[in-house]
């Protein structure tokens, strides 16, 4: 997993709430064996003309020029609620997403987030509102700085805003860590573990 000490980049406002996993990516589009290609299927009810085409719709945000390199999402509350499909963040990272700035989320996606090296960032929602409405102005100019390392996004103008993020889970994105790698930080008491319990009890080996 990639490393996520900080990203600066162009952000698409979505600034619905309860986008839940279904409209992220549609049950249709996860007919694959691997995360590989799912990027394709982001967002297909809205990001196509028919239901699975493949006709870009002109008038959903990813689509049009001036968003081209999204790398940010603003939303909304409750963003990524619903089924627990982790199709929808590997959607997301294959299309090119390294955070989504949202009012709340849901909380298995949140941890999905996490886990694939997604950086989820809760603000209040009148501050996401002020920066959809600055971003809007000129998506490409006024890109958005986030901080993980300080625990800041940076607006444009050089407003900063903090969040918080649980320290075990900064450690994951920052280090690039998955939950196994995090496991394999304790091989040692691990196989020390192990070897007492042997020695101690082994009847059981």
């Amino acid at each position: 997993m990639d490393k996520f000490t900080q990203h600066q980049g162009v952000a698409a406002p979505l600034m619905q709430s309860n986008i839940d996993t279904d409209v992220i990516i549609p049950s249709r589009e996860m007919k694959r064996v691997s995360k590989i290609g799912l990027g394709e299927g982001l967002f297909a009810n809205r990001r196509y003309t028919l239901p699975g085409g493949r006709e870009p719709n002109p008038d959903f945000v990813l689509n049009k020029l001036e968003y081209e390199n999204t790398s940010i999402l603003l939303s909304g509350k409750n963003f990524g609620c619903g089924s627990s499909r982790e199709h929808a963040v590997w959607a997301l990272k294959e299309y090119g997403i390294k955070a989504i700035i949202a009012a709340g989320f849901g909380s298995i996606f949140y941890n999905n987030c996490i886990r694939n090296g997604i950086l989820p960032i809760v603000l209040d929602l009148i501050v996401i509102e002020s920066l959809s409405a600055e971003v809007q102005e000129n998506p490409q100019s006024n890109q958005i700085c986030i901080n993980l390392v300080k625990q800041y996004v940076e607006s444009s103008n050089g407003k900063c805003h903090s969040f918080d993020i649980k320290p075990a889970q900064k450690v994951m994105l920052v280090e690039g860590l998955d939950a196994i790698d995090v496991t394999l930080k304790m091989k040692d008491e691990i196989f020390q573990f192990q070897h007492s319990y042997n020695k101690d009890f082994p009847w059981l080996n």
